[in-house]
């Protein structure tokens, strides 16, 4: 995709009916959006992993580390509201596997809604169940390529430099694999979360290679924590994620103090590209860690 979005298919006036009341800005804040997942990324076990580069994000940009997922927390139900704003109980997925015969969710997708405003849209992810989410014509790239996010994160990187994308979402995976085999919080699960962060400067990198970096915005979260060997209760433990946003018109070391929940991921994202939020949504753009726009 190049720097621009392509221009629309349909006029403005005939798009915005659909949308009733959406929630726009006058211009994109970005033109370039990632979103990158941390699967099973618990706080307590992130923040006392050594990852520079997501920490110096943090730091540098705005965050919070006490915002929540859906219940159940669990990898697909998540990502599905992490990637349609809305709740499981309107977007129907309530399994956790690439069950075929199950099809695709039927609510849009951000890269739909995107996609229907010419922009350039990408997914790469180390899990086969997110299969599930890509709907036709809705994703001008979608790869599973391997579960080591290094692979991943190569992967992407590749298509970033040569695309440069406007809505790019990556999934790291070890982290829950590492959770899943030895516990939340094990020695393992820590190499696991500083694997991912080498995998984040790949895609860094990447954005900054492509030309890109000063029109882009990072989004960095989770699916959902955990505890022992597993998740999917309603505890804080398995509810409580990282968010955090690095970038064009970020708040410089801005604490976000308003509830986050992962729906807000997917109507942030679409904000920051100028594309209306529906009224169906459940989340909201986390207006507070960004600048106010130029009048």
């Amino acid at each position: 995709m190049k720097f621009f979005p392509k221009a629309l298919t349909v006029s403005i006036l005939s798009v915005l009916p659909l949308f009733g009341g959406a929630i726009a800005q006058a211009a994109p804040r970005a033109q370039h959006v990632f979103i990158i997942s941390f699967d099973g990324g618990k706080p307590a076990v992130m923040k006392r992993s050594q990852m520079p580069v997501t920490m110096g994000m943090a730091t540098q940009g705005a965050s919070t580390w006490n915002a929540q997922t859906v219940f159940p927390s669990i990898t697909l139900v998540s990502h599905t509201s992490m990637l349609t704003g809305v709740q499981p109980a309107k977007h129907k997925i309530n399994w956790n596997d690439w069950i075929p015969s199950k099809g695709l969710v039927t609510v849009p997708t951000i890269f739909k809604l995107a996609k229907e405003y010419g922009y350039g849209t990408a997914l790469f992810a180390g899990k086969p169940k997110f299969r599930h989410l890509n709907q036709p014509s809705t994703l001008d790239k979608f790869e599973i390529p391997d579960y080591d996010a290094d692979v991943v994160a190569k992967e992407a990187a590749d298509y970033i430099v040569a695309e440069k994308p406007n809505l790019c979402f990556i999934h790291f995976a070890d982290s829950d694999g590492a959770g899943h085999k030895y516990g939340w919080g094990s020695p393992e699960q820590v190499k696991a979360f500083e694997l991912e962060d080498r995998a984040l400067k790949i895609v860094r990198d990447a954005v900054k290679k492509a030309g890109i970096e000063g029109d882009s915005v990072f989004i960095m979260t989770a699916d959902h924590g955990g505890h022992d060997k597993t998740h999917g209760s309603n505890s804080p433990e398995d509810m409580t994620i990282p968010w955090i946003t690095w970038g064009a018109k970020v708040k410089p070391s801005f604490k976000i103090e308003t509830p986050v929940s992962t729906c807000d991921t997917a109507a942030t994202a679409l904000w920051l590209l100028d594309v209306p939020v529906p009224q169906s949504f459940d989340g909201k753009p986390v207006e507070s860690a960004y600048e106010a726009a130029k009048k």
